[in-house]
C-alpha cells in the first residue's frame, strides 16, 4: 500500500484547542483511520512544521480526501508528499 508523509503546522485556533485538549492528536488519528487511512507514526517537530505523519493509504485519492477534510477544519495546514522505500526505488532504477 503507498505510503506518505503529511507535514502539519498549526493556526491559532489549532494551537489553543490542542493546548486545551492535548488528547486531541490522538482523536483526529482516529477520524483519520476511520476515512481508511493507516497512521504508522507521528512526530512532534520544531520549525516550520509542526508535526510529521507518516501515513499509509489504499491510493492518492483517499490521502487527498483525508488531507482536505483535516484542512477544512481550518485549525491547521499540510504538505502531503506521497514516499517510496529506498529498496523499491533501487529496484526501479536498475529496471
Amino acid at each position: 500500500m503507498p505510503k506518505y508523509v503529511m507535514l502539519s503546522t498549526l493556526g491559532p485556533d489549532g494551537s489553543a484547542r490542542l493546548r486545551e485538549n492535548p488528547e486531541r492528536l490522538h482523536e483526529v488519528s482516529t477520524e483519520v483511520e476511520a476515512m481508511g487511512v493507516t497512521v504508522l507514526e507521528q512526530f512532534a517537530v520544531l520549525g516550520q512544521w509542526d508535526f510529521i505523519n507518516i501515513l499509509e493509504a489504499p491510493d492518492d485519492v483517499t490521502m487527498a480526501t483525508v488531507a482536505t477534510t483535516l484542512a477544512s477544519r481550518g485549525t491547521l495546514k499540510t504538505m502531503t508528499l506521497p514516499i517510496i522505500e529506498i529498496d523499491a526505488f533501487i529496484e526501479g532504477l536498475k529496471a
